[in-house]
């Protein structure tokens, strides 16, 4: 059994991928090539380039129709599907909202009320108008933006995974940065899948729980990777757009499902929800596992609905389904 291992730096982090497999030269072949399909859509979908294709919506979509790629109005359409499944909870419009809380380029700083109402407005994926038989977008008002910061990774993923699969890797496990995976086959025959883990939100050299997959996806979400304190609270990164704030809800939430796609946006969004949205926003997915931890400060409280832990520290689980 040969194994290659592969790395690349794209979409602001780290993608790491290792495959195992009997032809090294193979294995290298096809592990390269799909580190090439997410350098490509890195720079397709950047938020940041200037010269990318969401680059040319954001800065034309107000003013008329925007042509876009086939492939990125089939995001795009996953990205509404994702939206209205979520009510809201996950938007890629929250591009106004990342700026007015000044997380685009810094750690963030507290807005004046004004200008989060201002950019809230500007929010919200029922102002953008994709047409299916002209492959355009558009914008209903000016200084709407769309990041897919929180699917793009999982996209990206997705998309080299299944390139993978199509070269006829048959044992793999990518990772970008270590928050969004995806894994083919399993490490060794016999062995029941990958192992992963959930680090502790209360103390990140620990681990809250670890658990396996095989041939599915998994991503983790926390609120606090840019963050900045206001009197005694935390305000992260994470916006929920349906009210213009940094998320106050779960410290951790991850998922599990086929689909590296819905992962990512999942567990985004999951981190704005409360637990009843979580136990309906769950019905509307099939075979998705989830995990969510609440922290009131000194212990944590669970919302786990299909997730088969191993190794858990979780002694309060409020639903484990």
């Amino acid at each position: 059994m040969q194994t290659v291992r592969l790395a690349l730096n794209a979409m602001a982090t780290r993608f790491e991928l290792v495959i195992h497999g009997e032809d090294a030269v193979l294995l290298r072949a096809a592990g390269e090539e799909a580190l090439s399909e997410i350098k490509r859509l890195d720079q397709r979908l950047s938020f940041y380039n200037p010269t990318s294709e969401i680059s040319h919506i954001n800065d034309n979509a107000s003013k008329y129709p925007v042509q876009i790629t086939p492939e990125l109005y089939s995001l795009l359409k996953m990205a509404s599907d994702l939206h209205d499944k979520t009510e809201g909870a996950f938007d890629v419009t929250v591009g106004p909202l990342m700026r007015c809380w000044g997380f685009v380029r810094g750690s963030g700083a507290w807005p004046k009320e004004s200008a989060r109402e201002e950019a809230l407005e500007k929010t919200g994926m029922d102002q953008v108008l994709l047409d299916e038989e002209e492959y355009t977008v558009a914008f209903k008002q000016h200084g709407m933006a769309i990041d897919l910061g929180a699917i793009g990774k999982g996209y990206a993923i997705q998309e080299a995974a299944d390139l993978l699969r199509e070269c006829g890797i048959m044992s793999a496990l990518l990772h970008g940065g270590t928050s969004t995976m995806a894994a083919i086959g399993t490490p060794s025959p016999g062995d029941e899948g990958w192992t992963i883990g959930v680090v502790d939100p209360l103390d990140e050299s620990s681990m809250l729980t670890s658990t396996t997959i095989c041939d599915e996806a998994f991503s983790v979400s926390a609120p606090h990777g840019k963050a900045f304190k206001k009197g005694d609270q935390v305000w992260g990164h994470v916006i929920d757009p349906r009210v213009g704030y940094p998320v106050q809800g779960a410290a951790v939430a991850a998922v599990i499902h086929s689909s590296a796609i819905v992962c990512d946006a999942v567990s985004t969004a999951l981190l704005a929800m409360n637990r009843t949205e979580i136990d309906q926003m769950a019905q509307k997915f099939q075979d998705i596992r989830i995990l969510c931890a609440y922290s009131d400060g000194n212990e944590l409280n669970f919302v786990s609905n299909g997730f088969n832990l191993v190794n858990s520290t979780i002694l309060n689980d409020e639903k484990n389904g």
